[in-house]
């Protein structure tokens, strides 16, 4: 496989030079648990106009937002077919594809950056088709930002949260990493998470800046703490059983307006964190910046080897590692 651009690169090619007409108009059902105006769905409207421009309206997506289902329902509809591309984090294939608990591990990436730069190449390409194994087509990576923990306290020490209820994303891996914190693991669908923070039900929530103002989570929460404990993306899929059913020129067309997507998805990101940072200000959430990083490392990152314990996937932690440093190298002097 290739890089992003590459593909893209190619892809575009492809796309250009076949001039076979598409078949029938279709229509996928299209799925994201964000609400509307959030930097997802407004990237999943982007690639419906996408696909309609360039294959003439042959192909596009109902974008259903907001979902009150659980990203484990929106998986068994895609491999059922009854469902055919959603956005998804990675932890809803924790349990069927290991392969993508290895970027969520905590501190694996030091910057949203680096994360974008692994997953653009050859690694997240080899991560991608071990979810294309388990029945979905991976289609791409969507870096959504550091996660960080919010509460009605603030967290500034892996102390802190010993002994609070903090809810989690249903993933064997979210489980150990709370667990090790002191702290006790509650999963909950995404919908519920605001009313299991009004009742009391959690003490905290973890999620990312954007996901924290696109669900109004500030109304119930006034301490966002940066903690950033993990740089794990979201993954745009479609179902392998509709996707054999298309023809070749429609794999490519979705393959191309998706790989072109992330960029667009990059760039809202931004604008958005921009807007959502002045309106969670006026609400009065403090976000908490003087935090012990190094407190919280010290405890997750010796849980790799439990959280991975496939040597090949520990060899792909390594090389993710090494590459970080090599990054980090100055350029070799001209001779």
């Amino acid at each position: 496989m290739c890089s992003l651009t590459l593909r893209s690169a190619w892809l575009g090619v492809v796309l250009a030079a076949l001039q076979v007409p598409l078949a029938a108009a279709r229509e996928f059902r299209f799925a994201d648990l964000l609400p509307a105006g959030s930097p997802a769905v407004e990237t999943a409207l982007h690639l419906d106009s996408t696909l309609r421009e360039r294959t003439y309206g042959r192909l596009g997506l109902t974008v259903g937002h907001g979902s009150i289902d659980s990203e484990n329902f929106i998986v068994s509809q895609l491999r059922l077919g009854l469902l055919d591309m959603a956005r998804l984090n990675l932890s809803a294939f924790h349990s069927s594809v290991p392969a993508t608990i290895v970027p969520s591990l905590p501190f694996l990436f030091r910057s949203t950056e680096e994360m974008q730069r692994v997953l653009d190449g050859p690694i997240g390409d080899r991560i991608l088709a071990a979810i294309e194994k388990e029945g979905f087509i991976g289609l791409c990576f969507y870096g959504m930002g550091p996660r960080s923990i919010y509460a009605q306290r603030p967290i500034r020490h892996v102390d802190d949260v010993k002994g609070m209820i903090i809810r989690i994303q249903p993933s064997p891996a979210a489980v150990e990493i709370v667990r090790a914190l002191g702290a006790q693991p509650l999963a909950l669908p995404f919908d519920r998470v605001d009313d299991a923070l009004k009742a009391g039900v959690v003490d905290a929530a973890e999620n990312t800046w954007s996901t924290f103002a696109a669900a109004e989570h500030d109304k119930v929460a006034k301490y966002f703490s940066l903690t950033e404990h993990m740089q794990a993306p979201s993954v745009l899929v479609f179902s392998r059983k509709v996707w054999t059913e298309l023809s070749r020129v429609e794999q490519v067309a979705i393959r191309a307006a998706a790989n072109d997507s992330v960029a667009y998805m990059r760039d809202r990101l931004t604008a958005y964190d921009a807007v959502a940072t002045e309106r969670v200000a006026k609400a009065g959430v403090e976000v908490v910046k003087d935090v012990n990083r190094k407190s919280f490392a010290d405890v997750l990152v010796p849980l790799y080897p439990r959280l991975v314990s496939d040597q090949r996937l520990q060899s792909l932690v390594q090389e993710i590692k090494a590459g970080a440093e090599t990054a980090d190298l100055p350029a070799t002097p001209p001779r």
